[in-house]
């Protein structure tokens, strides 16, 4: 099993099983690569203590390995991890067709499976985890739990975005992530999936947000999701264009090379800020590029994770 990229995912309906598929392809893919040996192992057993009771021993285990192991349950956990989804209108982004008809890949499609995969490897580590999905407003957050009934919910919840499709639908990230930090209340491992593309007038409220995630002490890894040939590079031919805007529907007809240098300086002027901040803040920001594959996000996550434990 290779590696699964973006562009192979219509091979697959169901989403639980395309983050399985997803999550062995890269542990597999790992093995061969210079990480050989980076510990990703899932952890279905813990040492026994002396004094606890005996009778949830895995004697199976011991008759191997002549050493003590208990059955973790689901109601222990190890890490609590909060995932946090933008479903702005900009996330949709490109609509373009897919093959046989089948959806194309954009950011928020990319998110939901990058969520989904790290939402596998949490319940098979039996980890907690929450879900909270935000665009002007949060419209859905859960408490993070460890249950396999909690789980089987989370991606219920991510099944129904995959299938929606809005407009001018606008985004409020810093309001909305600074109520989320609100309601965040035991140390956590926060992951945001998002383009943190907002009104350039409201930069300074979207890092006060990403403070505010840190102040219970929180880790945070900041997905910046992006289509990075034609967001970040702004690469399309030379040619007249109409650009509507996602969220408001506001349209404009130009040619790309008459705007190119202004828009990425302005973008990489941004970009150097939120890169900034998020040092300074001590947030792990990946770039997250839609067309790669999700050795990106899974990757910076065991990283992030044994760093925690």
């Amino acid at each position: 099993m290779e590696i699964l990229t973006p562009q192979q995912l219509h091979q697959f309906d169901n989403l639980e099983l395309l983050a399985k598929q997803v999550v062995e392809g890269f542990i597999i893919g790992l093995h061969k690569s210079p990480f050989h040996g980076f510990s990703v192992e899932f952890a279905e057993h813990r040492l026994y203590n002396s004094g606890e009771a005996v009778r949830n021993i895995d004697w199976r285990v011991f008759a191997r390995t002549d050493k003590l192991f208990v059955k973790r349950f689901e109601e222990e956990t190890n890490l609590r991890c909060r995932i946090i989804l933008d479903a702005s209108s900009s996330m949709y982004f490109p609509e373009d067709a897919g093959e046989k008809g089948k959806p194309g890949m954009n950011k928020l499609r990319f998110s939901i499976v990058s969520a989904a995969a790290l939402m596998y490897i949490l319940r098979k580590q039996r980890d907690a985890v929450g879900l909270t999905i935000f665009s002007n407003e949060v419209e859905w957050h859960s408490r993070a739990k460890s249950t396999t009934v909690h789980q089987n919910l989370l991606f219920s919840q991510l099944e129904q975005l995959l299938q929606q499709q809005q407009r001018n639908k606008v985004t409020a990230a810093a309001r909305c992530l600074h109520q989320i930090a609100e309601n965040i209340h035991q140390r956590s491992m926060v992951v945001i999936f998002s383009d943190m593309f907002e009104n350039a007038d409201d930069a300074d409220e979207i890092f006060s947000a990403l403070q505010h995630l840190k102040y219970n002490k929180h880790e945070v890894i900041l997905f910046h999701v992006a289509d990075k040939k034609r967001e970040l590079d702004f690469e399309f031919e030379n040619r007249p264009y109409e650009f509507v805007d996602m969220e408001t529907g506001e349209k404009v007809k130009l040619q790309p090379n008459q705007v190119k240098e202004f828009y990425r300086t302005q973008l990489d002027k941004f970009m150097k800020q939120l890169q900034l901040r998020c040092h300074q803040y001590r947030i792990d920001l990946v770039e997250a590029d839609i067309n790669k594959d999700f050795t990106q996000v899974l990757l910076p996550y065991f990283t992030k994770r044994s760093k925690m434990m």
